[in-house]
Parts: structure tokens; sequence; C-alpha cells
């Protein structure tokens, strides 16, 4: 079993990776250079037709593309430190949560990226007007995101969940695209702050 992955910034592989060492798995790694549109050939297109990383390969030669995709495969083979929810009501939770984050911030997030950020400027065509529109849906989302932290250390209370690894994948690559954390949102930065400290979100 190994992991089609690219680096950073990339947040989706960083999903992935940071969910296998949260929970202790060994996943090796094949890169593919995004840069160098590797994920855009044909035989890596024989292992996602979309041409996007990460894949997971089983050993079988079966792949598993989508990052949620895969970290419920190894949550399964691997159901020792759940990530997903411990019960029926946190597994709801935390795919409420996980709808929310990729609708609510993630979404305007990319749009940002695709639309407006000068690099994706030289592979795709951009709609400028739309992608800068996206800036104050980000803002309005993080603002959102620090009222719902107000008391918690994790989105889920004082459970760790791939929600916040989700949450923290995204909010990086946000800055990265040049959408930083708005001042006034202390509950978002402290929980920022805690997550980033852990372990796992150096893998």
């Amino acid at each position: 079993m190994k992991l089609y992955n690219s680096a950073m910034p990339a947040p989706n592989p960083r999903r992935v990776r940071i969910f296998a060492a949260e929970k202790g798995i060994d996943l090796p790694l094949e890169e593919v250079a995004l840069a160098k549109r590797e994920h855009k050939s044909d035989a890596f297109r024989e292992k996602n037709s979309l041409g996007q990383t990460p894949v997971l390969e089983l050993d079988d030669g079966t792949p598993i593309s989508e990052s949620v995709s895969i970290c419920r495969y190894l949550e399964e083979i691997h159901p020792e430190k759940p990530l997903f929810g411990r019960s029926a009501l946190e597994r709801a939770q935390v795919d409420m949560w996980l709808r929310r984050v990729e609708f609510a911030l993630m979404a305007p997030v990319g749009n940002f990226w695709r639309h407006a950020h000068p690099y994706t400027a030289k592979v795709v065509k951009q709609f400028n007007e739309f992608g800068e529109s996206n800036r104050e849906g980000v803002a309005a989302a993080f603002r959102w995101f620090d009222r719902e932290l107000e008391g918690k250390n994790f989105i889920l209370g004082d459970y760790f969940s791939i929600a916040d690894i989700t949450a923290l994948c995204t909010v990086d690559f946000a800055a990265f695209a040049g959408l930083e954390m708005p001042d006034g949102t202390p509950h978002l930065h402290a929980w920022h702050a805690r997550v980033s400290s852990r372990p796992g979100a150096a893998a």
C-alpha cells in the first residue's frame, strides 16, 4: 500500500498524511510533482482519471481517490484511535463538520485560488472578478468558525477528529493563497495554534 502524494501546500494529500500520522500508520509515499503537471500524465490518469492527488494504491493495485474516502478506508483497516467518531452521534457530527468545512470554507478558498491567484493563471482560464469575490466569503467563514469554536479545544469539543484535520489543511492553504485568518477571531487563532502543535500536523 502506498500513497501518491504531493507536497505542501497541496491540502488534500496533507489531509491523508496527517490522518495516517495521527493513527500511527506508516504510509509509504510516492511523490507526484504538481508543478511539473505529473498528475495530468496519462500514466497517472490511469490511477485517477481526474488527474488529482492523493491516490492510495493497495497492494493488489486497486486505487482509491478522494482524501476523505482514503481516510475512511484507513479507519476501517486501522480502527484504533478512531478519527471519524467513537459513537453514532459523534460520527454524524464529524460528517456534519466535514461538509461544513468543505462547503463553507474550502469551496471559497478553492474558488479564489483557481480564479484570482497568479500561479493558477498560468494553467487555467481565470474569471478574476469571481475569484476576488470569494475573499469576503472566506473572511465570513473564518468569523463563523471563530464563533463555533468558542469554549472548545477542537471542533467537537475535546475530541480531535478528521474535521480538525480538514479545517487545519484548509486554513493553512488559505494563508498560502493570501487569505489569512482575520483579526478579531481569537478562538480560531487559539484552535489553529493548538492543532498545529500536534506532531501529526508536520506530516
